[in-house]
Parts: C-alpha cells; sequence; structure tokens
C-alpha cells in the first residue's frame, strides 16, 4: 500500500494589510504577477487524514473558496492579532456541514479573546447560524484524533505566541524571536515555514536576513518564507536570489512533507 504523503497549502502569505495594500503607488502592490498578490498569512495542513488550519484570517471565505476546500477538523492559533483570527465566523458552514463544533487550540488568551471577539458564538441561547466553537487551551503538547502536535513558543515582538510541528513540518509565522530550545525542537525538520516580512529592521517580525539566519540554524531540507510585505520586494526577483533549497511561499501553493 502507498502511503499518502501529508502536505501544506498556502492560503494566504501577506501581512497584515495583504498586498496590494489599499492605496499603496509602490511597483510591488500594481505588479500583475499573481505571486505578488497576496492574502493574509494562513495556512491548511492535511495530515493523517485530518485537516488542520493555521490561523483563520479575514481572507479565509476567499481562501478555502479559492482552493476548493471545504473541510476543517481543527484550528490552531498562533496568536490573536486580526490578520490571524477575523475569519473565524466564516467557519460557519464548515459547521453545518459537519454538525458539530470546530475545535479552536491555542493559548489560553487567545482563546480568551476569541470569546470577546465572537461573544454571539458563546451566548447561552445562540441565534440560529451562529458558528460553534470548541476551546482547547494549550499547555503542552496538543493529542487530537491520535495525532501529537508539538506547539513551539516564540516571541511577536514583546507577545508570546506559538509556532506548530507536525510531523516533519514547522509551520512559524509572526516571530521575532526564537530562543536556542525552542530551535532545538524544530532541527532538521523536512519543510520549515518561516516569516520574512521585508529587508529593513522591524521590532516585531523577522527581516528575511534574520530569517535566512534561522534557516541555518535549523537546517531544514527545504525552507518557505512567509508573512511578506510588498517592501520584501517582486516575487521572481526575491526568489533568483535565495539559495536553492529556499522559496518564498505564494498564495495556493501546494508542498508536500
Amino acid at each position: 500500500m502507498i502511503l499518502q504523503k501529508s502536505n501544506i497549502t498556502f492560503l494566504g502569505t501577506g501581512t497584515s494589510q495583504g498586498v496590494p495594500v489599499i492605496g499603496s503607488n509602490d511597483p510591488v502592490c500594481k505588479s500583475q504577477d499573481l505571486k505578488d498578490k497576496r492574502l493574509r498569512t494562513s495556512a491548511l495542513i492535511q495530515y493523517k487524514g485530518l485537516d488542520l488550519l493555521i490561523d483563520c484570517g479575514p481572507d479565509f471565505r476567499q481562501q478555502m473558496l479559492r482552493e476548493n476546500k471545504s473541510n476543517v477538523d481543527a484550528v490552531l492559533l498562533t496568536h490573536e492579532h486580526t490578520d490571524h483570527i477575523g475569519g473565524l465566523d466564516d467557519l460557519r458552514p464548515i459547521n453545518f456541514l459537519k454538525g458539530q463544533d470546530i475545535p479552536i487550540f491555542g493559548k489560553e488568551r487567545v482563546l480568551e479573546d476569541v470569546k470577546r471577539r465572537f461573544s454571539y458564538a458563546f451566548a447561552e441561547v445562540k441565534y440560529p447560524g451562529a458558528p460553534g466553537f470548541e476551546l482547547h487551551p494549550i499547555n503542552g503538547d496538543i493529542s487530537f484524533q491520535n495525532i501529537s502536535i508539538q506547539p513551539i513558543n516564540i516571541l511577536h515582538g514583546k507577545l508570546p505566541i506559538l509556532g506548530y510541528k507536525i510531523g516533519r513540518l514547522s509551520y512559524i509565522t509572526d516571530a521575532s524571536y526564537i530562543s536556542e530550545e525552542e530551535i532545538e525542537k524544530i532541527k532538521y525538520s523536512e519543510v520549515l515555514v518561516i516569516n520574512a516580512l521585508r529587508k529593513e529592521a522591524h521590532a516585531s517580525h523577522f527581516t528575511l536576513n534574520e530569517a535566512l539566519d534561522l534557516i541555518n540554524k535549523v537546517k531544514p531540507k527545504k525552507a518557505y518564507l512567509t508573512h511578506i510585505s510588498y517592501q520584501l520586494g517582486f516575487h521572481e526577483q526575491v526568489e533568483k536570489s535565495l539559495p536553492n533549497h529556499i522559496f518564498l511561499a505564494y498564495d495556493g501553493l501546494r508542498v508536500e512533507f
């Protein structure tokens, strides 16, 4: 029997404003290359028969329709910023299809924010059609339907957030610092996904050079850069400047691991 490989689909690879940015006349924002058009960062991972969504931003509906996807078995939240949780209400059709609440995993602080922003989903008497969420605070490794997921503790500026290791895939976004202890957990990943906002320094995101330095420490077989702003430059030009095992992710890219 041939075992089907797991895969990651990059639903979005852009920053909190996406690319192009409203009102910007930057040449990258005016680019006609589809790889320069980036929705907010999110990924759908198919692993051991499960569909695992990492983050659910405001473009979630558009992303799922584009990819012809209709299932989410669980949501893994990295943190509570709007570009990462703003689309949770659009899980409603999946609630209806599955006939059940959708498990959402995240830091307790993040889940409390979800409860505040989507309070109608947790009302004692819910209106018909409200989404259904089953909240699971993360306190160590995640065990879900016979699979294990390892959270990776990182910093987004001064905010503690999470990345995730799923099998031989390590997925990290919005990081500006990762301790040596956490780097050890993801060393020699088959696929590493890491954020690279732009070339210039930023208070809460890795620059391109900082991401490349991290990749050199982790030593993955392949690495894909995400959470990319228009300030990084044209996709085609930046991709040509990278080492052979490092790539710019783009919306709709699917990678097996």
